[in-house]
């Protein structure tokens, strides 16, 4: 892809588990997720990303790593960086872009209504971490 990253998500993974939130909002309204969003002038994706986290779920991320870069939204206006890490720390407090939360483990997908791809991602992120 010739264009950069216009917006930035995270897996957090813990073990065999990894954070998702259900969108309060378009383009993604009650789907689940990876959290993130879009960048800010200025930023590069992973200072997004870690922004992102901060602001959505209320945890600090550190050592992100990439895993993919990907066309979202239905007219494909956004160029999501995804990251993985396991480092981060903090609670989980969600903000009101966010109706609900869960640590899930990637077999559990099957049953949810998902953003394009969450499973494939997942598949990807795990494999950084020898967790599939």
């Amino acid at each position: 892809m010739n264009r950069l990253p216009n917006a930035a998500s995270v897996a957090l993974i813990d073990r065999d588990r990894v954070l998702l939130i259900q969108r309060n909002r378009k383009p993604y309204f009650g789907l689940w997720s990876l959290p993130g969003g879009r960048l800010k002038t200025g930023e590069t994706a992973e200072e997004a990303a870690i922004r992102e986290i901060r602001e959505e779920v209320g945890l600090t991320c550190f050592r992100l790593t990439p895993v993919r870069q990907m066309l979202l939204a239905p007219d494909r206006s956004f160029l999501l960086q995804v990251f993985a890490t396991e480092g981060f720390e903090g609670e989980v407090v969600i903000s009101d872009e966010i109706s609900a939360y869960r640590w899930a483990r990637p077999w559990e997908l099957a049953g949810l209504a998902t953003t394009p791809d969450l499973a494939d991602v997942l598949d990807a992120a795990f494999r950084l971490f020898d967790r599939t």
